[in-house]
């Protein structure tokens, strides 16, 4: 498959690789059809997904299966009524249905909106409104369930929208501990009728006679045809595939439109980076509703030939994950830092890692820290990658690379990176600036379409061919990146510039700190002073006398004047849907 899109496969150093990757871009390139389905007709019967559960269960799937089941879900979504260019949002945790119905979207050439079980019935109705959401499939939660209709009963009575959703299609997809006489909708309407008085008019029967009724997807797809004839008016390349809510860390989440060259981006992540193996089985630890999970649990994973690994769990248990990583032979695997500092905290040698070849970290910055303790756990390095929701991986250590733990990394192929000065001029090495895409000489492979029907906020980011990320970082002298910060994040005090991460990295050095969050807080002396947020690991207790110790440590770690003068322990910090700390939240309360 690789060979379809690649011209050259193999490079024998970082410059080799920088200067001579290049992707293939097919008109009309359509990854459902054009990778799946020709992965089914070579190699059908190889393992396309594994997937298990916290409870036991289990499921897998060939290449062949999952086109076959793609195919009826296309089936299932046209006789719902959903047609090319329609929105529809996906919010459908780590079922394997997730994958077929992605899929169908892209056979049918509707736009895929996946999304966090998390929402808010506010959240879910923002979407709504603002992506034009024609159909919304979701787990078998009533109480998520009874949130959409809230939504939906919400969107009716609002006249004031400046965009209107118009909801068509319902549809709920059962777990495999589901008893199948249930019915999840009759429940959403109970705790509809509880919340709401049963304003909507939910009946007995789960269904309003104001709102779309709910199907059975499960039952759909069980009467649904085999398969599914390629439309014959084919995408455009330039069309919009998925539609991407970012998490919102500093205001309200932004659209992201992605179209269909999107996957392509992906191959340089999987294969040069996550280093998957062709017939071996990764697992990128993300739920289906953020990008993460386009980088790592589909796209570039089965053009490069590797099954993807789900592991289907509602709590994050650090030893649990490691059994299952161990009992299942998983060869690549790719995590935030927060994944690894838990894992580091257990006793490794107590799992069979062998299978496990390669290692990444992405999400966050990785603080070295982290890096040297699971290298001497495990003997494995783990390789950091930086990118975002509107691009593809963008810094990465790659194979041929001198790991420089904490490092993003440099530069992938196609992408034109620099750091500039507020006046646009670029830094020096070692000088802090803000990191940017140049996209005059080259746009990169998978880089967003835009903020979807927000061209003012495009502008403001991406303008005289320049990406402004937003994140501040500098460059050492081998050209390598290392983050600072948000700019919004980063601290100005007594006329020093201050990145979080360096005092954060400082701080989880020390064994009381699980988690932390470094922020300015106002001073009328020094403009702002450094406050550290601080969880506490368990077995330390929050005191006058740990708060000195955290405060020396770091002046001991970093230059003195970095060290946080206000020490504040919490139980937890604020955090995204996504699972981001949300700094924004602790400066503002």
């Amino acid at each position: 498959m690789l060979e379809r899109f690649l011209s050259r496969e193999h490079f024998d150093s970082y410059e080799d690789f920088f200067a001579n990757f290049s992707v293939k871009v097919p008109e009309h390139f359509n990854f459902a059809y054009d990778v799946l389905d020709e992965l089914a007709a070579e190699r059908g019967g190889d393992r396309a997904l594994l997937w298990c559960d916290e409870a036991g269960a289990t499921a897998e799937f060939t290449f062949a299966e999952m086109k076959q089941l793609s195919d009826k879900a296309a089936n299932v979504l046209v006789r719902g009524g959903i047609k090319k260019g329609d929105p529809v949002m996906v919010i459908l945790k780590r079922r394997h249905e997730y994958w077929p119905v992605l899929l169908a979207l892209h056979k049918i050439g509707a736009v895929g909106i996946p999304a966090t079980h998390l929402l808010t019935a506010k959240d879910i109705m923002y979407r709504c409104v603002s992506a034009g959401v024609a159909g919304i499939i979701c787990v078998d939660d009533p109480e998520l369930m009874c949130r959409v209709d809230e939504a939906e009963a919400k969107l009716e009575r609002d006249s004031d929208a400046v965009w209107t959703s118009s909801i068509k299609y319902k549809a709920f997809v059962r777990s495999v501990h589901t008893p199948c006489d249930s019915d999840p909708a009759v429940e959403a309407g109970k705790i509809f009728e509880r919340r709401n008085g049963g304003e909507a008019g939910h009946s007995d029967a789960g269904i309003s006679g104001d709102l779309v009724p709910w199907a059975d997807f499960n039952a759909r797809m069980a009467e649904a045809e085999a398969a599914f004839v390629r439309p014959s008016e084919r995408n455009s390349n330039d069309d919009t595939m998925l539609l991407y809510f970012t998490s919102g860390t500093t205001g309200m989440p932004k659209m992201v439109r992605h179209d269909y060259t999107y996957p392509l981006g992906h191959i340089l992540t999987a294969k040069y980076w996550q280093c998957v193996q062709d017939g071996g089985l990764h697992l990128t630890v993300a739920d289906t509703g953020w990008a993460k999970a386009a980088w790592g649990k589909i796209y570039g994973q089965w053009i490069c030939g590797s099954a993807v690994f789900v592991y289907d769990y509602d709590h994050f248990d650090p030893a649990a994950m490691l059994s299952v990583i161990s009992s299942h032979k998983v060869t690549s695997f790719c995590a935030p830092p927060t994944i690894y500092r838990f894992f580091i905290k257990e006793a490794l040698s107590k799992y069979d890692l062998s299978a496990l070849t390669y290692c990444c970290v992405a999400g966050e910055p990785l603080n070295p820290e982290i890096y040297e303790r699971f290298l001497a756990a495990t003997g494995k390095k783990l390789h950091e990658g930086y990118g975002q929701t509107e691009l593809t991986l963008t810094l990465a250590t790659f194979p041929w690379m001198k790991e420089k733990p904490g490092s993003m990394g440099l530069p992938s192929p196609g992408y034109d990176v620099d750091l500039i000065r507020e006046d646009g001029s670029s830094c020096d090495m070692g000088e802090e600036g803000q990191l940017v895409i140049r996209t005059g000489a080259r746009r990169p492979l998978g880089i967003f379409g835009g903020y979807y029907r927000d061209e003012n906020l495009t502008r403001a980011v991406w303008r005289d061919e320049l990406y402004y990320t937003g994140d501040m970082a500098w460059r050492d002298e081998d050209g390598y990146y290392w983050f600072v910060g948000r700019s919004d994040d980063v601290i100005k005090s007594s006329g020093y510039r201050i990145g979080p991460f360096e005092v954060e990295s400082a701080l989880l050095e020390h064994p009381a700190v699980l988690e932390c969050a470094i922020t300015g807080a106002p001073d009328p002396d020094r403009g702002a002073v450094v406050k550290a947020t601080v969880v506490l690991t368990r077995g330390w207790t929050a005191s006058d006398e740990l708060k000195k110790e955290l405060q020396d440590h770091v002046k001991k770690s970093t230059a003195p004047y970095k060290y946080p003068r206000i020490v504040e322990f919490v139980d937890e910090l604020p955090k995204t849907i996504s699972g981001k700390i949300r700094r924004v939240a602790i400066r503002e309360g």
